[in-house]
C-alpha cells in the first residue's frame, strides 16, 4: 500500500501502468533518450573543468594544513577543522566522479585518480566503495540487491524493521529523528569500514596500495593533530572534522533515494523506469551543485553514470522533457523538503507501516 502523504509523485506510476500494455511497459525506452544525450555532446569529457577542480582542492588541502601549523595550539583550529571537512568532502565527490569514469577517457587513469583522491586525501578505500556503489546503481532501492537499504542501524524497509524487539524496536520507531544526528558519525564509520575491508579482503584489486594510502593518510592526520594540539583541543578538532565530514557527505547522498519507492526483490523493471522512479532530484543552483557534488541531479546521474558532473545540469531539460513525453514520473523537490520526506519515511517504517512507500508500477509488473 502506498502512502501518498510521503510524496505525491509515485501514484503517477500507477496511472502509467494502467494505460500502457504490459509488453510496452517492459520494453525500455532508454535508447532514444541516450541518442539525444549523445547528440547533444553531453557525454564528452570535461578535462579542463576536472583538472581545475583537482588543482583547486589540492591547493585548498595544502592551505588548510599550512594554516593549521601557523595557528598552533588554539581553539581557532575548530574553524580549520570545519574547512578541512569541506575540502575532504569535495575530494570524496571527485573520487566518486573518477570511479564512474567521468574524469578521463582512460579507465586506468580514472581508477588511479579515484584511488589516490579517496585514499590519500579523504582516507577512504575507493575499491571498497566502488564495489558497494556499483551494486546500488544496478538496482537502486531494490530489496536484497541495493546495499544502501540493507541491514544496519536504521531500518529502511518494513522487512528490516519487523524482527526488531525491545529497545531496538523503540529506537526504530523514532529512527527518522535520529537520522541526522547519526550522520555526524558517518565520517568515522566510513574510515572504519574502509580499514576493515582493506585488512580483511585480500582479493581487493590494488589492496596494498590502498592500504598504504589510507593508513598513511589517517596516521599522518592523527599524528599532526596530537602533536600540535593539547588533548582537549585535539579531541574537539577530530569531533568537528569527522562530524562535519559525515554530515556533508551523508547529507548529499541521503535525499536522493530515501523515501522513494522500494522495489520488491524479485521485480523486473526496465532501465529507464528503474533509475528515474527510484531517484529524486534536488532544486538549487551552482551552490547546491558544489555542496552536493552534482548528486542533486540524481536522475541524470543514474541514467548516465559516466556523464561528467558539469554536464548534468545541461542534461536535465532533455531528460525531464523525455520523461514527460513518455509518462514517466520525474521527481524533484527542495533540499529541506527532501529531508522532511526522509524523516517521515523512516519513522513510518519504524512504526510498522506496511509497504510505506512501495512502487505501484513495480507491483503491476509483478502481476
Amino acid at each position: 500500500m502506498a502512502s501518498p502523504q510521503l510524496d505525491p509523485a509515485p501514484p503517477a506510476a500507477d496511472r502509467l501502468a494502467a494505460r500502457r500494455p504490459r509488453t510496452a511497459r517492459q520494453t525500455s525506452t532508454y535508447g532514444e533518450l541516450s541518442r539525444q544525450v549523445r547528440e547533444a555532446g553531453l557525454l564528452q569529457r570535461r578535462h579542463a573543468w576536472y583538472w581545475t577542480q583537482m588543482l583547486l582542492m589540492t591547493g585548498a588541502f595544502a592551505g588548510v594544513w599550512v594554516t593549521f601549523a601557523l595557528l598552533g595550539d588554539s581553539w581557532l583550529q575548530l574553524g580549520v577543522a570545519a574547512v578541512l571537512a569541506v575540502v575532504v568532502t569535495q575530494f570524496g565527490f571527485l573520487a566518486h566522479d573518477a570511479a564512474h569514469r567521468q574524469v578521463f577517457g582512460s579507465a586506468r587513469w580514472n581508477d588511479w585518480a579515484a584511488r589516490v583522491m579517496a585514499g590519500a586525501f579523504a582516507g577512504l578505500s575507493a575499491g571498497w566503495w566502488s564495489h558497494k556503489h556499483s551494486r546500488h546503481h544496478s538496482a537502486p532501492n531494490q530489496e536484497g540487491r541495493d546495499p544502501d537499504i540493507g541491514l544496519g542501524v536504521l531500518a529502511f524497509t518494513p522487512a528490516a524493521a519487523a524482527p526488531r524487539t525491545g529497545l531496538a524496536a523503540w529506537l526504530t520507531a523514532r529512527q527518522g529523528w535520529a537520522f541526522f544526528p547519526l550522520l555526524l558519525l558517518e565520517g568515522l564509520n566510513l574510515h572504519v569500514a574502509s580499514l576493515q575491508v582493506l585488512v580483511g579482503r585480500r582479493d581487493l584489486p590494488h589492496r596494498r596500495v590502498e592500504l598504504v594510502l589510507v593508513v598513511g593518510r589517517l596516521a599522518g592526520y592523527l599524528a599532526a593533530v596530537l602533536l600540535v594540539l593539547s588533548p582537549g583541543k585535539a579531541a574537539a578538532f577530530l569531533a568537528v572534522q569527522l562530524g562535519v565530514f559525515g554530515l556533508l557527505l551523508g547529507g548529499a547522498f541521503a535525499p536522493n533515494h530515501k523515501g522513494m519507492p522500494i522495489v520488491p526483490e524479485g521485480a523486473r523493471v526496465d532501465f529507464l523506469r528503474r533509475q528515474v522512479l527510484m531517484s529524486r532530484n534536488i532544486d538549487g543552483g551552482p551552490l547546491t551543485d558544489a555542496a552536493m557534488g552534482g548528486l542533486n541531479y540524481q536522475i541524470e546521474h543514474h541514467l548516465f553514470p559516466s556523464m561528467p558532473r558539469p554536464n548534468l545540469r545541461r542534461a536535465q531539460p532533455i531528460v525531464r522533457a523525455y520523461c514527460r513525453a513518455n509518462g514517466v514520473t520525474y521527481t524533484q523537490t527542495s533540499l529541506v523538503g527532501s529531508y522532511g520526506i526522509v524523516v517521515r519515511y523512516l519513522n513510518a517504517v519504524g512504526l510498522g507501516a506496511r509497504d510505506p512507500f512501495s512502487c505501484p508500477l513495480v507491483q503491476t509488473l509483478r502481476n
